[in-house]
């Protein structure tokens, strides 16, 4: 039972990482032709959010981050020399 428990993990695990570092436009092929088997509705959301996600990650963090603030004006380093002993 421990066995099978851990082949489940190992094939989970690689398949997750086969996808997270997969190229986009395969990923989208592979959502696509996945999106005509019967799957799960939280699945298939996922799945169909994957097919139709345009941008390179389809995490949307990239096109919804805030504006950077402005840059701070340039401030003056002075030097001062030390008093002689």
């Amino acid at each position: 039972m421990q066995t099978l428990i851990v082949a489940l993990l190992v094939v989970a695990c690689s398949a997750y990482a086969a996808w997270t570092l997969m190229p986009a436009g395969a990923r989208r092929a592979l959502a696509t032709s996945l999106l005509k088997l019967p799957l799960p509705a939280a699945v298939a959301l996922r799945v169909r959010k994957a097919a139709t996600v345009t941008s390179g990650c389809g995490c949307d963090g990239c096109d919804h981050a805030p504006a950077k603030p402005a840059a701070a004006p340039a401030q003056v380093v002075r030097f001062h020399a030390r008093p002689p002993r």
